[in-house]
């Protein structure tokens, strides 16, 4: 392939990203007309995707594929607990449950890093790239609809901490795209699975939309 991989993987999802990004949810939810029990509640659904991506990472280490990338620093799930104590209370977890489109957004992740590194790979792209970009803009508008304290309780998934400056580290993640280990094929097997996240992000949000409607 001429194109460098992380080109190549980012332009040829970018029609079901912008669908992702564009849901009636998210929108309500970034435009201030939904509750903090809403935030609250696609915050919960992150937690059960996070915990497959990371559950399934420490046997993933040393794999060709997907070993370069696991990285401790992009880890969300102790942040993501952290931000539903502070919304839900200390209980939060004996009343988490998962919508239906975030158990089989979950389990194909599970699965993906228990059977086929390379399509795990799409996956850890397609939601730490995220957070690290767009989630920024998450954080921003949750911090002034709610009152959350900057960077504090209730915004942390999106605090990276680890990672001291996000712009030199995106790109030395593009560089690993770039060099991933896999054929032309397998690399077009990649981006397929990462089209593939893209939808179950969409269907995890049209879910959340028919559980949290505008009144009319």
């Amino acid at each position: 392939m001429d194109t460098p991989f992380s080109t190549l993987i980012r332009t040829a999802s970018h029609e079901q990203h912008t669908e992702a990004e564009t849901s009636s949810f998210m929108g309500d939810l970034l435009g201030g007309r939904l509750g903090v029990d809403a935030y609250a509640r696609y915050t919960e659904q992150l937690w059960f995707v996070y915990r497959a991506l990371e559950e399934g990472a420490e046997a993933l280490r040393e794999d060709p594929v997907a070993g370069p990338f696991i990285r401790p620093e992009l880890f969300r799930t102790a942040a993501l607990e952290a931000d539903l104590a502070h919304l839900r209370g200390p209980q939060w977890r004996a009343g988490a449950s998962a919508l239906p489109a975030t158990v089989a957004y979950a389990e194909r992740v599970a699965e993906c890093a228990r059977t086929w590194p390379a399509g795990y790979v799409a996956h850890h792209y397609t939601r730490y790239l995220g957070d690290l970009s767009g989630g920024q803009i998450i954080r921003d508008k949750a911090e002034r609809t709610w009152g959350f304290d900057r960077k504090g309780d209730g915004v942390r998934f999106y605090v990276f901490d680890a990672i001291g400056n996000p712009a030199a580290f995106k790109r030395t993640y593009r560089e690993l795209l770039d060099g991933v280990n896999a054929d032309d094929l397998e690399k077009q097997r990649i981006v397929d699975e990462c089209k593939r996240a893209f939808a179950f992000n969409s269907a995890v949000f049209r879910e959340l939309g028919v559980e949290f409607p505008l009144s009319a």
